[in-house]
């Protein structure tokens, strides 16, 4: 299933958007573990806007970072968090949900990590909130061939 699939949106309307660094090519990374951290994090974000009165935008982009890094980002306009909850937020079993577990964004800081990578959360400046993960770009070794 695609991503869109994997994170349908509620029966009101959320506008997605990707910007998507054309300069990056690849980056090392099991697939299907950040296809899951994708997926948590979009569905978490869907579910912040569900009580939102206002336009519901769901970004997704990435950027080349420092160095070898690549930054990922998941932006929503839902309703942010608290900050005694944002510095706790990737502990487990911590949870904003009524009927959540708190074991969904340990997860994903687990698997990120394990990538040597970094996760985080940030207030969005007009409201909602951006959760930013980085990962190593590959290298690509060149075959160039001399005259």
């Amino acid at each position: 299933p695609s991503m869109a699939q994997l994170a349908r949106p509620s029966s009101r309307t959320i506008t997605a958007s990707f910007r998507l660094d054309p300069t990056i090519d690849l980056v090392l990374a099991d697939r299907i573990q950040i296809q899951q951290v994708l997926v948590n994090l979009i569905r978490n974000a869907m579910e912040s806007m569900t009580e939102t009165t206002g336009e519901r935008r769901l970004e997704i982009a990435t950027a080349a970072g420092a160095g070898d890094v690549v930054e990922v980002s998941v932006a929503d306009t839902g309703s942010g968090l608290a900050p005694e909850v944002a510095s706790h937020l990737f502990q487990p079993f911590v949870t904003t949900k009524r009927k959540g577990m708190g074991l969904g964004l340990s997860i994903c800081r687990t698997i990120i990590e394990a990538h040597g990578g970094k996760i985080w959360v940030e207030d969005r400046p007009d409201g909602g909130t951006v959760f930013r993960f980085t990962l190593r770009a590959a290298e690509i070794e060149e075959t160039g061939h001399d005259g």
